[in-house]
């Protein structure tokens, strides 16, 4: 019979407030039917943050972790270009000064 654990990153905030046998050991979960899908219980101290998750088979492991949060870049990448014309601002040069 096959199984299906879960396994956290260690960057998992919640992580720190747990005991570490709990997470080398793992936990118990139970899992059922939603439409044709198969789902977890996913227990409190393990939630994930954000709406989405990364999952991923590794061996008999099933690997669930959140998604990594976009850069700034990123975010700028997906935004339309202005197509407004902006008024010159006037850049006089600084005034001299003593040191």
């Amino acid at each position: 019979m096959k199984t299906a654990a879960l396994t956290l990153a260690g960057f998992w905030p919640m992580s720190r407030h747990m005991p570490s046998s709990e997470l080398t050991t793992g936990r118990r979960v139970k899992l059922f039917k939603n439409g044709r899908n198969q789902a977890v219980r996913i227990p409190r101290e393990f939630e994930l943050p954000g709406p989405d998750a990364i999952m991923r088979k590794e061996g008999e492991r099933l690997v669930i972790e959140p998604v990594p949060r976009k850069s700034l870049l990123e975010v700028l990448a997906t935004l339309e270009p202005l197509d407004e014309e902006f008024q010159e601002i006037e850049d006089p040069p600084p005034e001299p000064f003593d040191l």
